[in-house]
């Protein structure tokens, strides 16, 4: 009896746990201007200055580089300022990197956190670029070539 009520004790744990993490869901583009214009969206860019310079970043979006030059991620320091960028505890993030990994691999980090409402943007500011969306450029930024 005792072996059956410390099984049913780890499974309602482990059942918990599941139910506790958030998932991490994919955005297109046109589901990314939705979400960002109705439900007031957050977008994040996590990649670096390099990038931004290079490319720049999608309206209304806000940088927050992730990932610094040599690879690191602080997760507590970035969790910080996301949350000063939030308007609301339930606001949805989305994540916009160059191609969609990193912006995946910190949405699954955002998901386990327990953070619900957290996209990433499939296949990166590349592909808002390769579909003609448009970008905005800081003043600082390396003009297009």
């Amino acid at each position: 009896m005792i072996k059956l009520k410390t099984i049913v004790l780890l499974f309602c744990s482990l059942f918990v746990a599941y139910l506790q993490a958030g998932e991490l869901g994919q955005v297109s583009a046109e589901q990314l201007l939705d979400m960002q214009q109705n439900q007031h969206a957050l977008v994040v860019d996590i990649r670096t200055d390099a990038e931004w310079n290079a490319t720049g970043v999608i309206p209304n979006s806000q940088k927050l580089q992730s990932y610094d030059s040599e690879g690191r991620f602080d997760s507590a320091k970035w969790l910080t300022e996301l949350q000063k960028l939030k308007t609301s505890p339930d606001q949805p993030v989305i994540l916009v990197c160059r191609s969609g990994n990193r912006s995946g691999k910190v949405g699954d980090f955002l998901a386990r956190q327990g953070m619900n409402q957290v996209y990433h943007l499939s296949k990166g500011i590349q592909s808002w670029i390769k579909d003609g969306r448009p970008v905005k450029n800081d003043e600082s930024a390396v003009p297009k070539q």
